[in-house]
């Protein structure tokens, strides 16, 4: 689950990070209110969506030359012409793709003296079974660039998880980037506190970009992206009150209320698969021949017929679906229940695409038997391959 920024940086001002003042606004009203409660004169207006790239994005409605979704302001004045120009409007950045998000909420915050910008996120490292910390001398918006041309420029540092963070490891990080004197205190109890909020909250990943150095010499947080690990959401009902629903896409959304594993991509043929390798495996081979998948659906290996049906209704409310492609391996999760929980769906909805259908395992005869005698228009598959070309046919027409 993802969070705001403003979100973020009040969870990880709790652990005692140094973040600048600020203040969320829904309205132009509430922007120029918060402006005024911060000291100024220097105020940076945020837009709040969940995608990075928001200060080289450009909003659909304006102008090419406009400004992007981060913009400095020298004046309340200021403050409210860039919230009455953001709030509403679509950003598209490089991680929003071409269709961008709107803007519904800003981030007022004061502004600050920067000397340099740097890069630190922390993950968890499954090759190694511990959290990485990688960091750079060379952060801000172009992060992206400095990882592609010059990955030399990236280093990566683990936390071991038995000993638990250690001030070492941050030392090693402010020796990697380049700091001195004082700094180097300010960078071991930084990541060690961030080390903290990390754990003690189940993130699965917190990128601080930049970590800034002020003109003062202090350490500070200017931009922070957290993203929670869902499976560990009801241990934490102050991060799930945090949920902003409007970024997330409504599929995903009712997907989870059955607790299907769904994401929404952007091709025409819709997949409900049982098991993730597999339908990793029906993603690729798709591909293969040609065509996109329009989601990654995984149903699980002991899925009801209720739940079965609520997939299916997921894939054909998607208007982009062209064609719709059932993978299924019984195993716990019976061929027969498969057969019976699209057949449920098909009468409820209808059937507007081709449907192929691959049953094999657990009782695939009578799985496949079942879907004869309902009548309908279904293709069968006697394999994934096959399978993979028959929808691909279909949808070509």
């Amino acid at each position: 689950m993802n969070i705001h920024e403003y979100q973020a940086k009040a969870v990880l001002k709790d652990y005692g990070v140094p973040v600048s003042a600020g203040v969320p606004a829904f309205t132009v009203d509430e922007a120029v209110k918060a402006a005024k409660s911060l000291p100024g004169p220097l105020y940076v207006v945020k837009s709040q969506i969940h995608a990075g790239g928001r200060g080289k994005g450009k909003f659909k409605e304006l102008p090419p030359e406009a400004k992007g979704g981060v913009r400095l302001a020298f004046s309340i004045d200021e403050v409210a012409a860039h919230a009455k120009e953001m709030l509403g409007h679509t950003l598209v950045t490089v991680q929003t793709g071409p269709t961008g998000k709107q803007v519904n909420r800003l981030y007022i915050e004061d502004g600050s003296d920067i000397a340099r910008e740097l890069y630190l996120s922390a993950l968890v490292d499954r090759s190694t079974g511990s959290i990485g910390f990688v960091v750079s001398t060379e952060g801000g918006m172009d992060i992206e660039t400095v990882a592609h041309n010059t990955p030399e420029k990236i280093q990566t540092f683990h936390v071991d998880p038995a000993a638990g963070y250690q001030g070492y490891v941050g030392r090693n990080i402010a020796y990697a980037l380049k700091l001195e004197g004082n700094q180097i205190k300010q960078c071991v109890k930084l990541v060690g506190d961030l080390y903290r909020a990390f754990v003690e909250k189940d993130m699965a990943m917190l990128e601080v970009n930049p970590l800034i150095v002020t003109k003062g010499g202090d350490l500070k947080v200017l931009d922070a992206k957290v993203n929670f690990d869902s499976n560990a959401l009801y241990r934490h009902p102050e991060i799930v009150n945090l949920r902003d629903e409007s970024e997330e896409d409504a599929k995903e959304i009712e997907a989870s209320k059955f607790d299907l594993a769904y994401i929404a991509l952007d091709g025409t043929i819709g997949c409900m698969v049982n098991g993730a390798g597999l339908a990793m495996a029906t993603l690729d081979i798709i591909q293969l021949y040609g065509e996109s998948p329009a989601n990654f659906l995984d149903v699980g290996g002991g899925a009801s017929e209720e739940k079965v049906t609520a997939a299916f209704k997921i894939i054909t409310s998607d208007p982009n679906v062209k064609g719709i492609l059932v993978n299924i391996f019984g195993g716990i999760m019976k061929c027969d229940i498969i057969a019976r929980g699209v057949l449920a769906a098909v009468r409820t909805v209808g059937l507007q695409v081709p449907l192929v259908v691959r049953l094999t395992g657990t009782n695939e005869e009578l799985g496949r038997q079942i879907i004869r005698d309902s009548g309908l228009n279904v293709i069968p598959a006697n394999d994934l391959d096959d399978a993979a070309q028959k929808i691909v046919t279909a949808v070509r027409g």
